[in-house]
């Protein structure tokens, strides 16, 4: 099946838009906003798929979308589309993670991912990630964008407070800013929604959209495939030939990303990820060794009063489960939305006696 869709679709530099390419900039932009998306006439080929977005209009917002190869070049997209609003200061948060080329990293607070490739370019705020107040005192007239994750995955599944991101709405629209969300992490079904930003479990609803959304990650179930999703006015930032991409977007690609939203809607593994991440969460949480578990749908993270967390991961791993310590105290959870109750089973059965060896 992949060797009879190059023979037919495939192209040297990702040359022309593709069936699979323009449906699936369609579907992402439906279950952004809801609405039904049909794609816009562009009277043949204009420039290449590799120089433009593929647009798309709903009932109520014009939308477009390009492609990349990973969630740091959907970032990489998005940091060039908030240049073009003229303005060159961007507000990030603390403990946050965006991918580690050059302009990715630039907005990436981690000392440890930064140092060694400073300086690097732009004009970057950093401020405490959850607080709205100090989000409001950064955020000024020169201020282009502010990008913020709905839930901090690298920083170990760190959860702000419901106004938040609504807050961080308002702020923006009121000094003409951008609200940029990387959805890498927690878009695509990861909390039981397809963004996070739109879980009520998460968060507040915003009062208006976002203006830049990024994907990736679980957009393909692993195969290589990001997006910068840009919505309204925001859509008409990047014109062809601002940016360009050899290989994003392409038939194949696609293809397995719709392939994933199939399935997870005929599934109906974003109501499973809801319930058997919840049920994770309180039996984990019931251990008096740990400190609260947080998160939505199958993003979890286990804190604990004990700084063990590696230890933790170190005798999962000896026992034959993955876990991912965060921190020195928080644990990571992120299993596949295709999670058997079997195996979910093991690990909660499992997790006290990991706690026993090394706490």
């Amino acid at each position: 099946a992949v060797t009879e869709q190059l023979r037919t679709l495939g192209h040297v530099s990702n040359f022309f838009t593709s069936g699979p390419q323009v449906a699936l900039a369609e579907k992402l932009v439906e279950l952004l906003h809801g609405g039904r998306a049909a794609s816009a006439e562009d009277g043949g080929r204009a420039a290449s798929a590799s120089e433009r977005s593929v647009e798309t209009r709903s009932v109520e917002t014009p939308g477009k979308v390009f492609f990349t190869n990973s969630g740091t070049e959907a970032n990489e997209a998005a940091l060039k589309l908030t240049r073009r609003t003229g303005r060159t200061h961007l507000v990030a948060a603390e403990g946050a993670f965006h991918g580690r080329t050059m302009g990715a990293l630039a907005l990436t607070a981690k000392a440890a991912y930064r140092e060694p490739f400073e300086p690097l370019p732009g004009h970057v705020t950093f401020v405490p990630y959850g607080d709205a107040a100090a989000l409001e005192a950064a955020v000024t007239d020169e201020t282009a964008a502010v990008i913020l994750e709905p839930i901090q995955g690298e920083a170990g599944v760190v959860v702000p407070p419901r106004d938040y991101l609504a807050r961080a709405r308002e702020i923006t629209s009121a000094k003409g800013a951008l609200l940029w969300l990387d959805e890498i992490q927690t878009g695509m079904g990861r909390t039981g929604a397809w963004f996070a930003h739109q879980n009520p479990d998460v968060c507040d609803p915003l009062p208006s959209p976002a203006d830049v959304v990024t994907v990736a990650k679980g957009l393909a179930g692993g195969f290589p495939i990001g997006a910068c999703i840009a919505i309204g006015e925001a859509a008409d930032l990047l014109q062809p030939g601002n940016h360009g991409t050899t290989f994003g977007g392409n038939p194949v690609a696609c293809a397995a990303a719709l392939a994933v939203i199939e399935t997870i809607e005929a599934d109906g593994l974003l109501e499973r990820a809801t319930a058997l991440g919840r049920r994770i969460r309180d039996e984990v949480a019931a251990d008096p060794r740990v400190a609260e578990a947080t998160g939505s749908g199958l993003l979890v993270g286990i804190v604990l009063h004990d700084r063990g967390a590696i230890r933790l991961a170190e005798a999962a791993l000896a026992h034959g489960f993955i876990v991912n310590p965060a921190t020195v105290e928080r644990i990571r959870l992120a299993p596949p939305l295709v999670l058997t109750d079997d195996d979910a089973d093991a690990f909660v059965k499992a997790f006290p006696t990991w706690l026993d060896e090394v706490l």
